[in-house]
């Protein structure tokens, strides 16, 4: 998900002199065995990687939807099929439903009124949101092979439902559930599903719109943890058919390959679809012009548009009247060829701003699949929306205003959540930094070499952003999302633990072997769930490094960096320099020291971050047959110095 805070503004954050009480610094503390709390077994092993018996369950969806536009609702039937992997018998099976976000008495309603959150809150005028159960019922296959259907024992909590199983759900075995159900459609849902109303019709962007099986995981068995707004998803991976009834005007695009596309298109339609499947360059599908033609749609009442999908986690649509459509061709690895898409209202296009849409997916999606991981859905989708940014599976909704560098910036962003959660699998209501920071992380490498640098963004300027990364108001990224400050969502779980991985590849392990160790995390843990722990043995296993220290220092605490000049000394020999300086917060980092001679010379030396295993203090010798003017420490200004007044010694002038 995009969120409103910009990397633009952290870099322009206000800079000012730490304050500090004296050294604090305790090599013990970081250089300390780094205990994983958790431990390894035959289901996650040492290296990080998933273990021999790894498992986790499975969770099918069937789903039957119509769209009334005149009540904006959703009537759905959903039979899901879920089937437990584990080696434990299940007594109850825990659904989340977080369209009860919106209903007035929600524990979501409440907290993100004295949270100020009220961006998540649509019920507050006068919006009852939250779904109506017709009917809960468990299928069974009875004596004659006809499905027999019982009423569930059921109780809803909040946004979650248990449906009580008259048997225990041994290890292997399977149970379906079917739902009868139906909801408003909220108009600012908690941006992350919603409707924008345009000059030709409204725009329904659907998500989170049926009920889904909780993860039963190993690690903490049912996660069924209250949908309160910040938090996002933890779900389950399964196959999806899914059918979409919508009035004929309109079309309907999501998660999935369309499969009845000659049922729902006209031939000419049918004829540019086939046509953008080919194309490197956009096609497009349903024009401006196309909307006040009544013949470029079918002349019935309802249309009802299939798709299909496997091993997702999760399924989301769009439906309007008012779609301007195009397609054009992505080229993967392997030689497989899926399609990039967008759909827009008049009010978006031109090309400065969705015009370019698709080729932005098209490249985004390319990008990523040559250095990371292929994709694996049948197309992508970018969606003009009223949410201004949210990920699913195959399809992204992005604000309709965006145009040029902010329309890259979003698109590649929601894109990027290919990798992480839709690949690999992490749990985003618990750890928020492991879906949106990761992503972040690898947005930015898209991004410098997107269309030989369009829109490159300089490198972070670590000491500006310092104070609002490790600052009296910051806090640790290792919190729930739900659990942490509005205002340092951004930061917590976007833009700093992006900056950690920037300074893990550029600048402690090195580019080719972080790349390595990182594509090797995405395969290993791709259509699983990985724990931060996994991420963190896997690191450091596959780049060979002891990076305790690491993880101590900027994602499970937040401890700040303030490294010093102590003192420069002319040695008694020729020319060189004897050079002390300081560690003197609780973070370490390498040190980079640049000496600048008489005659301009500039000198760099960079010392790793083990001189620190045992003191805070550490005197090191630099040569030059020149007298020295300055000595500066981090002279990119890479790392999060809080204090950088103390970073320069100035010699003769």
């Amino acid at each position: 998900m995009k969120h409103s805070i910009t990397v633009a503004f952290l870099l322009l954050s206000f800079f000012v002199e730490a304050q500090t009480a004296g050294p604090v610094y305790d090599p013990h503390e970081m250089f300390g065995p780094f205990v994983y709390p958790q431990g390894i077994n035959t289901y996650r092993n040492s290296a990080g990687e998933p273990g021999v018996q790894y498992w986790q369950n499975k969770a099918d969806y069937q789903i039957d939807a119509l769209i009334d536009e005149s009540k904006n609702e959703i009537k759905a039937s959903v039979v899901i099929t879920y089937k437990n992997n584990s080696p434990q018998g299940l007594n109850y099976i825990w659904l989340i439903l977080e369209q009860n976000l919106f209903h007035p008495l929600s524990r979501g309603f409440e907290k993100n009124q004295t949270e100020g959150r009220s961006r998540y809150v649509d019920s507050r005028g006068g919006f009852r949101g939250g779904y109506h159960f017709q009917s809960v019922k468990l299928l069974a296959v009875g004596a004659d092979n006809k499905i027999v259907e019982t009423a569930a024992d059921t109780i809803i909590s909040d946004t979650r439902m248990q449906v009580r199983l008259p048997k225990v759900l041994e290890p292997g075995a399977v149970v379906k559930i079917k739902m009868e159900y139906a909801y408003n459609i909220p108009e600012y849902g908690a941006d992350r599903t919603g409707i924008l109303t345009t000059s030709k019709g409204k725009i329904y962007s659907v998500a989170q719109w049926y009920p889904r099986v909780c993860v039963y995981d190993d690690i903490r068995g049912w996660n069924a943890d209250p949908y309160l707004g910040a938090g996002e998803f933890y779900l389950e991976f399964g196959d999806y058919n899914v059918s979409i009834t919508a009035p004929a005007q309109n079309v309907v695009v999501s998660s999935g390959e369309l499969v009845n596309a000659s049922e729902v298109l006209t031939p000419e339609q049918m004829k540019r679809y086939n046509a953008a499947k080919e194309s490197e360059k956009t096609v497009m599908i349903r024009t401006r012009e196309d909307l006040a033609d009544p013949a470029t749609r079918m002349k019935k009442p309802l249309l009802t548009w299939k798709y299909k999908l496997s091993n997702s986690r999760d399924f989301a649509w769009a439906t309007s009247k008012a779609f301007i459509w195009d397609g054009a061709r992505i080229n993967l690895p392997s030689g497989k060829k899926v399609m990039a898409m967008s759909v827009y209202p008049v009010e978006s296009s031109g090309n400065k701003a969705w015009g370019r849409s698709t080729e932005f997916a098209k490249a985004s999606i390319e990008h990523y699949s040559k250095k990371w991981f292929e994709y694996p859905f049948p197309s992508a989708i970018n969606v003009a929306s009223n949410v201004s940014g949210m990920e699913y599976p195959g399809i992204v909704f992005c604000g309709y205003r965006d145009t040029e560098e902010s329309l890259w910036n979003v698109t590649d962003h929601e894109l990027g959540h290919t990798l992480f959660p839709m690949i690999v699998g992490s749990n985003e209501r618990r750890y928020g930094w492991m879906d949106e920071g990761f992503d972040s992380f690898i947005n930015m490498i898209s991004t410098d070499e997107f269309n030989k640098g369009e829109f490159q963004q300089p490198e972070i300027n670590g000491q500006a952003s310092a104070l609002r990364m490790t600052g009296e108001y910051s806090e640790k990224v290792m919190l729930s999302p739900d659990g942490m400050k509005e205002e340092n969502i951004s930061m917590n779980l976007y833009f700093k633990p992006a900056y950690a991985l920037v300074l893990l590849r550029k600048h402690i392990i090195g580019e080719a072997r972080f790349d390595y160790a990182f594509r090797k995390y995405i395969h290993d843990w791709a259509f699983r769930h990985p724990t931060p722990w996994d991420f963190f043995r896997s690191i450091e296993n596959s780049t060979g490094e002891d990076l305790g220290w690491f993880w101590k220092g900027m994602i499970l605490e937040n401890y700040q960096l303030d490294q010093s000049i102590a003192d420069v000394e002319k040695t008694s020999t020729s020319g060189g320099v004897l050079i002390t300086i300081k560690n003197l917060q609780k973070m370490v980092m390498p040190v980079v020291v640049e000496l600048t001679t008489m005659s301009g010379k500039l000198i760099r030396k960079t010392l790793p971050v083990e001189i620190w295993q045992n003191s805070g203090v550490y005197t090191f010798r630099m040569e030059t047959a020149e007298p020295v003017r300055k000595v500066v420490l981090d002279p990119d200004k890479v790392f999060l110095d809080v204090n950088p007044q103390n970073n320069t010694w100035q010699g003769i002038k």
